[in-house]
């Protein structure tokens, strides 16, 4: 803790007590969840003595968005893992000609994939970026 800090925790020696319903800790909760202040007695002093309090706006549905974007990058990670152990497996198993040019046409059809993924990843990862500032 820096000095500063702790010059102030020192001068502080009086405590408030304070009943809330559990619908207003509930408010009181969500506003401070929404700033930039990290413990909760010091949004109560700042909403207290009226000073200044930054405050994160969201838009729901991009947050929504962004959680199923998520979602959409795991599942293709792992069909993406489950894809490329099939293609490993089946390059390890002797077989006919005829499936040497199926296992071809298959490792083809994963590197589009992979570069598919790729591609879904970096946007997922600049809407991401953007949208936590």
């Amino acid at each position: 803790m820096e000095e500063k800090e702790r010059a102030v925790i020192a001068g502080r020696k009086r405590i408030v007590g304070l009943r809330l319903t559990a619908d207003e800790f509930i408010e009181l909760e969500k506003s401070w969840k929404n700033s930039t202040v990290k413990k909760l007695s010091e949004f109560v002093r700042r909403v207290l003595f009226g000073k200044r309090i930054t405050v994160y706006s969201r838009n729901k549905s991009t947050d929504e968005l962004l959680e199923e974007l998520v979602v959409l990058r795991r599942e293709l990670h792992a069909i993406g893992v489950n894809f490329n152990q099939a293609v490993h497996r089946l390059n390890m198993t002797d077989h006919s000609p005829q499936m040497q040019a199926w296992v071809e046409r298959f490792g083809r059809d994963r590197d589009r994939y992979f570069e598919l993924f790729e591609v879904v990843k970096l946007k997922i990862n600049s809407v991401s970026e953007q949208w936590l500032q």
